[in-house]
């Protein structure tokens, strides 16, 4: 195999694909990436046996061939050549797997590679399921999710965004769902044409993030096509696969509150400002931070048998009987970072009861937030 390629194109395309290659493998071919030259072009492949991601980038083949080399030690050499860097890449078999040599200047690397024939290929199946979604919608919906999905291993079922279409008074939606057990989050979009028929599925937290990294340079629309176990996404010559989280998520519906009454609307920035600044007090993971609420004002409280207080009143819409209620300074941070308009509303019952948050100008985008004790 012998090609030349623009530093900064392969530099692009390697940034999104050595990110799948975890740091740590118990299998050494995990650790690599695929390298397969053809006319005209690159394609590079990695994979962690759960998903998997492929993108092509033009280049100059003048030898077509194939071979499997150390994916970050290669994103690390390429990010660290001068721009508008002519890169070669030459690579001869041996019976050891034969070496990839990465010419660049007066720069020569000569990295050990593995068999292509031992690089493992995910199988697809049949995915029955296929909708087109523009990049900025799919972009939304992940942005207004992803930071409520669990972390905790045990709750698997909770390690993703749900993904599910259904009728909401008489019109088809598309609706990302995700949940800790703390808060939760839900989005929904109008349902892309032939979307009416998937399965709920729970897309992966790594698949997400992946995804995610993919669509800051996507201008147009995302392929989506799914079955019950796998999920692919196709965008900008790039192709990633992601197995599916096989279990149930839960009853979201549930835990939605509908008899709550009493309505606190706020500036969103100035009330997260001033929650990140009483915050700071402490350091403690699930910081509470006390609302009291009374007409038209809110005064929030922190303490700290170690390190003090603080408070600070803000101007507020609030007319319902006063109240005082708890919550976790992170959960209320990463909630009122999804308000994009200037007025956060809070829905509230009592302190015990959760929490509905609301951008005042977006009725897609809802979110529950549990009470702290406090």
């Amino acid at each position: 195999m012998r090609l030349t390629i623009e530093r900064g194109a392969l530099l692009r395309t390697l940034s999104h694909v050595h990110s799948v290659v975890e740091r740590r493998n118990t299998i050494p071919i995990l650790s690599n990436v695929l390298i397969e030259a053809s006319a005209g072009k690159l394609s590079l492949t990695a994979t962690d046996l759960d998903l998997s991601i492929v993108e092509d980038v033009g280049a100059e083949v003048r030898t077509p061939g194939a071979t499997t080399a150390p994916a970050h030690t290669l994103f690390d050499i390429v990010r660290k050549l001068p721009d508008g860097a002519e890169v070669e890449l030459t690579y001869k078999a041996d019976e050891g797997g034969g070496r990839l040599v990465l010419s660049a200047g007066r720069s020569r690397f000569a990295l050990t590679c593995l068999p292509r024939e031992d690089f493992p290929v995910m199988t697809d199946g049949a995915l029955p399921h296929r909708f087109a979604i523009a990049a900025g919608s799919l972009r939304d919906l992940i942005d207004k999710t992803r930071f409520a999905i669990s972390t905790e291993e045990t709750r698997y079922y909770l390690n993703g965004i749900y993904l599910h279409a259904m009728e909401v008074d008489g019109m088809q939606v598309l609706r990302g769902v995700a949940t800790d057990g703390h808060r939760l989050a839900r989005i929904q979009l109008p349902l892309p044409e032939g979307a009416s028929g998937i399965p709920g599925v729970i897309v992966p937290r790594k698949a997400v993030q992946e995804v995610r990294k993919l669509l800051d340079e996507c201008q147009g629309d995302v392929v989506v096509t799914l079955s019950e176990t796998k999920i692919r996404f196709t965008l900008d010559g790039v192709t990633l696969t992601s197995k599916l989280i096989d279990g149930t998520f839960p009853e979201y519906s549930r835990v939605i509150p509908t008899a709550n009454d009493k309505v606190l609307e706020v500036d969103a920035k100035a009330f997260a400002q001033a929650v990140d600044r009483v915050s700071s007090i402490t350091s403690e993971k699930t910081r509470a931070v006390k609302l009291a609420l009374d007409t038209d004002r809110v005064l929030l409280t922190v303490t700290s048998p170690d390190q003090g207080s603080a408070s600070e009143e803000l101007a507020a819409t609030y007319r319902a009987d006063p109240l005082e209620i708890g919550f976790n300074a992170r959960y209320l941070l990463d909630i009122t970072a999804q308000i994009d308009s200037e007025t956060a509303r809070f829905v509230l019952a009592d302190p015990v009861a959760p929490t509905l948050v609301r951008d005042s100008e977006d009725e897609t985008a809802l979110y529950v937030l549990m009470p702290m004790r406090v």
